[in-house]
């Protein structure tokens, strides 16, 4: 095997009370359990990034960061049938630093599992040229799918992160040993 990924997790809910730790932690557990990635963590509620997009020391430290990696999956709610602000923010603060690259999304929320807002996500990705993942792992009614110890029995789920984690090696190591670089 190559060089590992390196992949970013993005965690992008901020909100007060936020469900998303317990869904990320599980999700991270699943993904460095795999050889093909080392797996880092971007929480957006420990991510400063300014709404104005203007660029700050946090800001350049965020873009290295996101141009080091090989490939990202974003954890997110739906709120009001859309994606968080943060998420929002942190997309349009870089540019070049996402072409080219793979992302995949891990959603929760109600009744639709959050796959609405992965809709609109991944318009937003296509837009920064990236290369959205087409399985996506997806909770729906997300309190009751996991225990208290942060653990799914939710089969679908499961089965759903293992393709999403090979499909994203497949794109990410392929985009990576592209001959030239992204004619972005």
């Amino acid at each position: 095997m190559s060089t590992p990924l390196r992949l970013e997790v993005i965690v992008a809910s901020v909100r007060a009370g936020r469900f998303a730790p317990v869904v990320a932690d599980w999700f991270l557990r699943v993904a460095r359990a795999d050889e093909r990635f080392e797996v880092g963590v971007i929480d957006l509620i420990d991510t400063p990034l300014p709404v104005d997009l203007s660029v700050t020391d946090e800001v350049r430290a965020y873009l290295e960061r996101i141009d080091a990696a090989d490939a990202f999956v974003v954890v997110t709610s739906e709120y009001n049938h859309g994606y968080p602000a943060a998420l929002k923010t942190a997309l349009d603060t870089a540019k070049r630093e996402w072409r080219g690259k793979p992302i995949g999304f891990v959603s929760y929320g109600g009744l639709s599992g959050g796959l609405r807002a992965v809709e609109q996500l991944r318009q937003v990705v296509a837009e920064v040229h990236m290369v959205s993942i087409r399985e996506t792992v997806s909770f729906h009614q997300a309190k009751r799918k996991f225990d208290a110890a942060g653990e799914t029995q939710d089969g679908a789920a499961v089965d759903a992160a293992q393709r999403l984690l090979r499909q994203l090696d497949w794109w990410g190591r392929t985009l990576r040993a592209a001959a030239e670089p992204y004619p972005g």
